[in-house]
């Protein structure tokens, strides 16, 4: 399905966009410096982002489909 890097070999560059899809509704995160942004709020990880949106926890990586496996 996507061609995603394995994790030891990611990279994710303040400035990128991860953009995903959950339940019909689109969000956008930034990579910052020292950590995610999404919805004008900051966050540590995009485990914590995943766990936001969900209500579930979820691998950040494999939420926004950075995860090969």
């Amino acid at each position: 399905m996507n061609s995603a890097l394995p994790a030891s070999s990611l990279t994710l560059r303040p400035g990128t966009h991860l953009v995903c899809e959950w339940n019909g509704r689109s969000y956008q995160v930034e990579v910052l410096d020292d950590g995610f942004q999404m919805d004008g709020k900051s966050y540590r990880s995009l485990s914590a982002i995943a766990r936001k949106i969900t209500g579930a926890h979820w691998s950040g990586l494999r939420f926004f489909g950075l995860d090969a496996s």
